[in-house]
C-alpha cells in the first residue's frame, strides 16, 4: 500500500504536468499546513513569504467554513477565484485535506477543473 507521501507526490506530479501555466500545487491539511507540493521552478513570486502563509490560511479557513452548510446543499466540489495575475483553485481531498493550486489567468477554468477532478478521483 502506498503512503500518503507517495500518493501526494503522484497527485502533485499529475496535476503539475497538466499545463505549464500552473504556478503552485500543494496538498494542505485542515490547519493550512503544507503536507506536500510547492511552486513550479522559475516562477516569480507575487507574494512575500508572510503573505503566502496568510493566503494559504485564508484558503483553508474559507474552504472548511464554506462546507459547514454541506448537510443542506451537499459537499463542495471545488472553488475558483480569479485575480488580475493568477487564478486560485481549491479542491477537497479525502481525510480533511485540500488541493490548492494557482495558475496563470490564461488557463481555461472549466477544462482545468475537469482534469484535476479526474486526476484526484483516480488517485
Amino acid at each position: 500500500m502506498m503512503s500518503n507521501r507517495e500518493n501526494f507526490y503522484t497527485l502533485y506530479n499529475s496535476i503539475t504536468n497538466l499545463d505549464p501555466k500552473i504556478r503552485f500545487v500543494t496538498i494542505l491539511d485542515k490547519a493550512g499546513t503544507i503536507l506536500f507540493g510547492g511552486q513550479r521552478e522559475g516562477i516569480e513570486n507575487y507574494l512575500s513569504e508572510e503573505d503566502q502563509k496568510k493566503s494559504i490560511k485564508h484558503v483553508t479557513d474559507a474552504w472548511f467554513s464554506r462546507n459547514q452548510c454541506s448537510s443542506g446543499i451537499g459537499e463542495g466540489k471545488y472553488a475558483v477565484a480569479e485575480y488580475d495575475k493568477v487564478k486560485r483553485f481549491t479542491f477537497p481531498l479525502h481525510n480533511n485535506h485540500i488541493i490548492y493550486i494557482t495558475t496563470e489567468t490564461e488557463v481555461d477554468s472549466c477544462s482545468f477543473v475537469d482534469n484535476v477532478l479526474k486526476i484526484r478521483d483516480s488517485s
